[in-house]
């Protein structure tokens, strides 16, 4: 049944629109230069107001007054106007598409790194004097430690901000390279290998975690297809580029290729990548602190600091309100915040056949190879040739799935009498994402289900290689589309920890892959491979069930976890404020458990005696600034409010701290 067949049973009754205005009108100059009315933890740098709707903008999702709304009993839309909001990213368009691209690149390095030498495998096997059963291990470790790295990388990122953990990772990946490439021994090429998957397959994970950070739900999605388009381009083009830099200038260049790609990558990234982490800047006003400065931060803070050095204090006020002024501790990351999030049901569901669909597309691409030798007859140049429609498929779908999502997302809103506000962040508590994501995504993996079984019957009757490259064309195109449409819905599940979800998704897939990729050409051997191909389609097609529970169910399951978390956080807050309030009450008691001077002590202690007690009655006593807040019409409060956004809205002015790329 369809998701409009469904929707067509059910009615809800006529809800009348609330209707909310904007902020007074601005007291001072300063607030005027403004373009809409912010509270004063979200001032704007001036390269913001590009990307600010106009002031009448309120709330994320404005309900649409409509007369009569079918809607079925399990999704009810919330139906009241939401309180203005500030922008949910200040990042313009141009900005926005120069961090998901670095984020692209950084995350075609992983899957670069792991199959770009498959083609000198033979050499390199000849070269250290060891089998190709001991060479093949260092695939299986890659893959290992690709699924295990972004467990503890993706929990730093959450915690200590993008910028960090991409330099941790690209130092680790280019010194990785280095000693691979003058390395001369079997025991070097295996723990290298490991380093370098340790220090690349960390920015898959950060890849969603940065579009999370910068884009909302309803424009989610072609960034999303940007982003994936690197880590699904790695296997398609990785070994044409290892089979032309094998043939001809040898395996060590393999190696040197990677390092100094990576090089760059850092290079790029340390002058002008900014910090997206929300925990660290907000969304993008807030100037960062320490190592997540870019280059181009810390020379417009600087000079900033120069023309005005009176708003330093302000600077520190304005990191203080927005609550990311506090000194944080650093924590060593934690993996099972990834396994976590695997016990969920309906991320356990969706993340579970996402790697199924991981590891037909890694039995595909390990089965190639050797059986393309087998029935051309062709060499490693030309088999790294075979996979270019690979690439092709995965660069199309990169182009086209995320408009086909966001435009799905649109439909849903308009069926539910949801207004769309770019630029402000959704509250999907009420809203069945999961259906407007999965409409894809279903049909998508049952495309790709069937496709595998043709790949494996044209290997079989060794047909034209002409169609066999359509085939391989369409399921990279059929696959990638399920592929980031998973990925889209699970930082939709988890938009605070994108990163640590991210990565569970990445251990998943990448240990299921582990396994397929050792098991493919044994079951190839035992079944014939028309037959070990359709067995993969069957599973495919068996476990689907799976995305059409969380299709159903899915917002169900997730309204409960949420309730979960909300109740959790809630009684750990309680318990604070009652420990909190316990040792204040000691303090501010003291005045009845002090054993009062007498006559005949010594006057210092009379004196510090009297000393705590007025203490602790001035300690009882509102602050100053609070009484006379109350004391004032609501009006001139609100007045005095504005001013203070105003003052740090020219502040933010005087930071733009990213408007230099």
């Amino acid at each position: 049944m369809s998701g409009d067949q469904f929707d067509a049973d059910h009615n809800v009754p006529e809800v009348q629109d609330s209707v909310t205005h904007p902020n007074p009108t601005p007291k001072n100059n300063h607030q005027r230069v403004t373009e809409t009315p912010l509270s004063h933890t979200q001032a704007v740098h001036p390269s913001a107001h590009r990307s600010i709707v106009d002031p009448s903008d309120h709330g994320s999702l404005e309900r649409i007054p409509t007369a009569q709304t079918e809607l079925p009993d399990a999704v009810v839309a919330q139906r009241t106007a939401t309180e203005p909001g500030p922008v949910y990213s200040v990042f313009t368009r141009r900005q926005k598409i120069f961090i998901v691209f670095m984020a692209s690149w950084a995350g075609f390095f992983s899957p670069v790194s792991g199959q770009i030498y498959f083609p000198a495998l033979n050499a390199l096997a000849k070269d250290l004097h060891v089998s190709n059963t001991l060479i093949n291990l260092t695939l299986t470790s890659y893959m290992i430690f690709q699924g295990l790295a972004p467990t503890f990388v993706g929990d730093l990122a959450d915690a200590a901000g993008r910028r960090p953990a991409y330099a941790i990772c690209f130092t680790i990946y280019i010194l990785a390279n280095i000693g691979l490439a003058l390395q001369n021994s079997y025991a070097a090429l295996f723990v290298l290998r490991c380093f370098q998957s340790t220090g690349s397959s960390a920015t898959i994970a950060m890849c969603s975690a940065v579009v999370a950070d910068v884009a909302t739900p309803a424009e989610r999605g072609k960034y999303m297809g940007f982003t994936l388009a690197g880590s699904l381009l790695g296997p398609a083009i990785g070994p044409v580029i290892g089979g032309v830099l094998a043939e001809f200038l040898g395996w060590r260049s393999i190696f040197w290729f990677l390092m100094i790609m990576g090089s760059a990558f850092i290079c790029v990234f340390a002058i002008f990548f900014p910090e997206t982490a929300r925990n660290q800047v907000g969304n993008g006003s807030i100037p960062p602190k320490g190592w997540n400065m870019s280059l181009m931060n810390y020379l417009a803070i600087r000079k900033a600091r120069k023309m005005h050095p009176d708003d330093q204090q302000s600077v520190a006020e304005l990191r203080s309100q927005s609550g990311l002024g506090k000194k944080k501790t650093f924590r060593f990351p934690n993996p099972l915040r990834s396994l976590h999030v695997m016990f969920d049901k309906e991320n356990a569901l969706l993340l579970w056949y996402n790697a199924f669909l991981f590891a037909a597309f890694y039995d595909v691409t390990a089965a190639m190879p050797s059986q393309l030798e087998a029935n051309y007859g062709y060499n490693e140049l030309q088999i790294g040739l075979c996979f270019i429609p690979f690439g092709f498929g995965s660069l199309c779908a990169a182009l086209t799935n995320g408009q086909v999502l966001d435009r799905n997302f649109a439909r849903w809103c308009k069926k539910l009498g949801v207004k769309i506000r770019k630029g402000r962040n959704q509250d999907l508590s009420n809203f069945p994402i999961e259906k407007a994501r999965l409409q894809i995504a279903i049909p998508a993996s049952y495309v790709t289900a069937m496709l595998v079984c043709i790949f494996g019957w044209i290997l079989d009757v060794n047909g034209p290689l002409p169609a066999l490259l359509v085939v391989l064309f369409f399921t990279s195109l059929s696959m990638s589309m399920a592929f980031n449409v998973t990925s889209t819905l699970l930082v939709d599940f988890y938009p605070k920890a994108p990163a640590t979800a991210t990565a569970a998704n990445n251990l998943a897939r990448c240990g299921l892959g582990a396994g397929a990729t050792a098991a493919i050409l044994p079951m190839i051997n035992a079944m014939g491979r028309g037959w070990t191909f359709t067995f993969l389609t069957l599973f495919l097609i068996s476990t689907s069930p799976m995305l059409w529970a969380v299709y159903f169910w899915g917002m169900k399951w997730r309204t409960q976890r949420n309730e979960r978390e909300r109740k959790a956080q809630q009684a750990k807050e309680e318990k604070l404020h009652q420990s909190s309030s316990g040792e204040m009450g000691s303090f501010t008691d003291g005045e009845d458990h002090q054993k009062p001077p007498v006559e005949g002590d010594a006057p210092e202690m009379v004196a510090v005696a009297e000393k705590d007690r007025e203490t602790a009655r001035e300690f009882q006593q509102p602050h100053k600034g609070a009484v006379a807040m109350q004391d004032k019409p609501k009006t001139q409060r609100d007045d005095d409010i504005s001013e203070d956004d105003g003052q740090e809205v020219t502040l933010s002015r005087t930071f733009s701290y990213h408007s230099g790329y």
